[in-house]
């Protein structure tokens, strides 16, 4: 079976996220905009997952963009409760530098699958 690298990344993110949540919850006692960086950040992953199952092409690349849309989404929040303290600088340019990284993937995905799908009509 292929490896899919998008699909191994986005979990281990969303992994990542639940954690800095669970922290900001227990120990910085933030509950909002960690609660989005939350929704958001395990949503990537998700709709990764929706992807694989895609009826059509089309319909791959909308998961994929939405899935695109909810990383930045995610980078927003992250930089933002940086911003504001409650999260320090070396844990958000960890987190930061995996969910750059999503974007990057994610970005080509929708790229060359619509570049290969044209191709095709």
């Amino acid at each position: 079976m292929k490896e899919n690298v998008v699909k191994e990344k986005s979990y281990a993110f969303a992994l990542r996220i639940i954690k800095a949540y669970k922290y900001l919850n227990r120990e910085q006692r933030e509950f909002v905009l960690s609660k989005q960086m939350l929704r958001s950040g395990t949503a990537i992953g998700a709709l990764v997952r929706e992807g694989e199952q895609a009826q059509s092409k089309a319909d791959f690349v909308n998961k994929m963009n939405i899935a695109l849309k909810e990383a930045n989404e995610t980078e927003y929040w992250l930089m933002l409760l940086k911003d504001s303290d409650y999260m320090d600088e070396k844990s958000f340019l960890s987190i930061h530098k995996d969910c750059a990284e999503l974007v990057k993937m994610l970005i080509t995905i929708v790229k060359t699958t619509k570049e290969n799908h044209g191709s095709k009509k």
